[in-house]
């Protein structure tokens, strides 16, 4: 009686419990990154699955995601009647995710070397035990009894055959160590250069959805990831000074979200993915100087104009350096300058695979809509993505500052350029069909021109000599007057007239008893702030102008000033 009273309320209690709950169809998919819109740093990636789902509670897996996405960002939306109950995300740590086939054949070529040198270096260690064993055993009969002449000749030709044997194959062991050492290394460095990671964690996103019939949907995913973005790259072309400026507007994309992109549609932004979702609110807007100057040149072999970047390099010549506050490494951008390019470019890619600058854009967000699909694997490297091009009319004028350069330097000004959308960032410059370096395209700028450096002309010569006789260094009683004296000369071997302003300066003086006095300036413009003198030309086809320039310095006797301005280079310390 006990025991079917039991089973009866087993029976109920199941049948209850049943009644209760709901049955619950679990369903994983995988599913590729099918479009992304991308920020200069993270971006939006887009999945979206046709489902089956059954009437009832249905959990929906979405398998194989990047490990870096931003769990608030998660956005899902469905095409049909299901109701979405939950969403929630986890990391997987157990998942293997799905390799290439390249990964897969270097990884099998690594296990085969490996396998090959381990016994290699076996057979190397048997024949060195023999070779022990033989000196070890290298004594013949004993102290009561001799040897023969005969058995001792036996016995040494043995030892010496056996250890010659041993030895030459000991050596084609070695050698052939070598070569299987040398393509095990490159093999592994390949891998690394494909960012082949073993066993690296993925994300799950699981949506349950609650539908009171049998039906399909279409599910839509979206999230934010980091780890990825975007920086412009451009491209400038002239053919001559008569002729509209070519400029390509491409963009370097990298993915580090630990997912590769294939195939699929991009959409660039300059927006914040990362801004919060409250109000703004206006802030005061203080109207005073930036910080970042505008110069054409730094004297260390780079060209610097309005619309170019100086890296942070200030050369005291009157050209104000961009001062960003601090880089990554924790060093005043002005501190690069102590030490060689090749160094700091080393010691700052050491930290990590991305290095990022700040910038500045526009308040108000720009996109791109990229025609073409692209493929951008997830190995931290710049994809280059064509997003647009321009032909712009532009007018021509040339700068030269022929104390720092002998060259006359080629800009060409770009009018209504706020219109185009262009990102701070480096253009690749190419005039007449040769490349002439990079520039870099300045946005900053609150004028309505925008300045670009197309290089050095060679076809416009400018000279600076010292003339000897007008240079003198006199003492009057405690002063010591030193005057200098230099002609410039400019020429136009151009067919063309072209517009040139030459550039030069006089010291300024920051002590009550030290006086500079412009002597001969042949009606330069000065700007007593920074001593410069500034001639404007239009020079026609062949003209040649002379410009006459010469200044004083008066100072007590017993005191030492540079008289000449110095730049920091390097050598070698032998």
């Amino acid at each position: 009686m006990k025991k079917n009273l039991s089973l009866s309320f087993l029976v109920f209690a199941t049948a209850l419990k049943s009644f209760g709950q709901t049955a619950e169809t679990v369903q994983e998919v995988t599913v590729p990154v099918q479009s992304a819109i991308v920020y200069l740093y993270g971006a939006e990636v887009s999945h979206s699955k046709q489902i089956s789902l059954s009437a009832g509670r249905n959990k929906i897996v979405f398998l194989g995601l990047s490990p870096k996405l931003n769990s608030k960002s998660i956005q899902v939306s469905n095409t049909g009647e299901a109701s979405i109950l939950a969403i929630s995300d986890a990391i997987n740590y157990m998942a293997n995710q799905k390799e290439s086939s390249k990964i897969k054949q270097l990884k099998d070529s690594v296990a085969m070397l490996t396998d090959a040198v381990g016994l290699l270096l076996n057979d190397k260690d048997a024949y060195t035990i023999e070779k022990t064993m033989l000196q070890k055993n290298e004594e013949i009969g004993s102290t009561e009894k001799g040897v023969s002449i005969s058995e001792l000749k036996l016995a040494a030709d043995f030892y010496r055959s056996r250890v010659k044997e041993i030895n030459a194959e000991v050596f084609k062991l070695d050698t052939k160590w070598k070569q299987l050492n040398e393509l095990l290394v490159k093999s592994n460095n390949q891998l690394s250069e494909l960012n082949a990671k073993n066993n690296q964690p993925t994300a799950e996103i699981t949506i349950l959805l609650s539908s009171s019939i049998k039906t399909n949907v279409t599910i839509d995913l979206k999230y934010i990831v980091t780890d990825c973005g975007w920086s412009p790259s451009y491209d400038l072309r002239a053919e001559d000074t008569n002729q509209n400026i070519e400029l390509k507007y491409r963009a370097k994309v990298f993915n580090n979200t630990g997912i590769d992109w294939n195939d699929i549609k991009i959409r660039l932004s300059s927006a914040d993915p990362s801004k919060s979702a409250s109000k703004p609110m206006l802030s005061t807007w203080n109207m005073t100087y930036d910080n970042y100057g505008y110069g054409y040149g730094n004297g260390q072999g780079q060209t610097i104009a309005t619309g170019t970047y100086n890296q942070g390099i200030s050369n005291g010549e009157g050209w104000m350096g961009n001062t960003l506050s601090q880089n990554k490494n924790g060093l005043d951008n002005n501190d690069i300058s102590t030490i060689p390019q090749s160094a700091a470019k080393a010691q700052q890619t050491a930290k990590q695979p991305v290095q990022m600058v700040e910038i500045q854009v526009s308040e108000l967000s720009a996109e791109f809509d990229i025609k073409n699909t692209y493929s951008i694997p997830a190995d931290s490297k710049p994809y280059l993505v064509d997003v647009t091009e321009y032909k712009l009319p532009a007018t021509y004028q040339h700068f030269s500052v022929p104390k720092l350069d002998k060259n006359a330097f080629l800009l060409a000004r770009i009018n209504g350029w706020e219109d185009l959308n262009l990102v701070e960032g480096p253009a690749n410059v190419y005039y007449s069909g040769t490349y002439v370096g990079q520039s870099y395209i300045y946005t900053r700028s609150t004028d309505d021109t925008l300045d670009l450096s197309l290089g050095r002309d060679n076809k416009v010569l400018v000279t600076r000599s010292k003339v000897k006789e007008y240079c003198s260094k006199k003492v009057f009683g405690n002063f010591t007057k030193e005057t200098f004296a230099y002609e410039m000369v400019v020429k136009n071997n151009r067919k063309t007239p072209v517009q040139i302003e030459v550039n030069d300066q006089i010291p300024v003086s920051t002590q009550s008893d030290i006086t500079v006095e412009a002597i001969e300036t042949t009606k330069g413009e000065y700007d007593s702030k920074t001593g410069k003198y500034a001639w404007n030309y239009n020079l026609q086809p062949g003209e040649v102008k002379k410009i006459q320039f010469s200044f004083s310095v008066k100072y007590p006797k017993n005191t030492r000033l540079p008289m000449e301005k110095m730049k920091k280079a390097y050598r070698a310390d032998f």
